[in-house]
């Protein structure tokens, strides 16, 4: 199963914080539905996901398969919840699927790239500068470096940058 990690960071490299006063970049949006909607679904982090719904998302996800990784086995309904991103990954390939959109957040992310579950990731640079953030961790303990190899690289609009890399294993 191909594993895409898809992520909107800021211009200095931390994950994009949403707020009120700093909604998500429409086009990032719309290019994570498109990618979501190709894969036909998405693991998330239960955070992230309920997030997302009391932001009002959601309806754009209809038809998809949703995996949400929680420590926390309450069901959420239309989502199946498992504990770990090797029975996310089993799930989707049970249901037959090829490729697996990998959502948010930072720790469902890093736990991914930790495991060595990731073979491409985009990002989509969203023109902001963040003075705090979260961001990407392929090992706590040791200084690590993953190549990547860019595949592609695209504007979006509204000064937002995408890029496609291939993971080097």
């Amino acid at each position: 199963m191909k594993t895409i990690l898809w992520a909107t960071l800021s211009a200095n490299g931390n994950y994009a914080q949403s707020s009120p006063e700093n909604p998500p970049k429409q086009e990032a949006l719309v290019n994570f539905a498109k990618h979501a909607n190709i894969a036909g679904n998405f693991i998330v982090g239960r955070k992230t996901f309920e997030g997302m719904l009391a932001n009002g998302g959601g309806k754009e996800f209809a038809g998809l398969d949703i995996v949400v990784i929680s420590r926390n086995n309450k069901a959420i309904p239309g989502v199946t919840i498992v504990s770990s991103p090797q029975e996310a990954l089993h799930v989707l390939t049970e249901k037959g699927y090829h490729t697996a959109l990998l959502s948010g957040g930072a720790d469902l992310h890093n736990s991914f790239l930790a495991g060595n579950l990731v073979d491409e990731i985009i990002f989509n640079i969203a023109p902001v500068l963040e003075g705090k953030g979260l961001n990407l961790v392929i090992n706590k303990t040791d200084y690590t470096c993953k190549p990547v190899e860019l595949l592609n690289v695209k504007s979006l609009g509204n000064g937002i940058v995408h890029l496609h890399y291939r993971v080097q294993k």
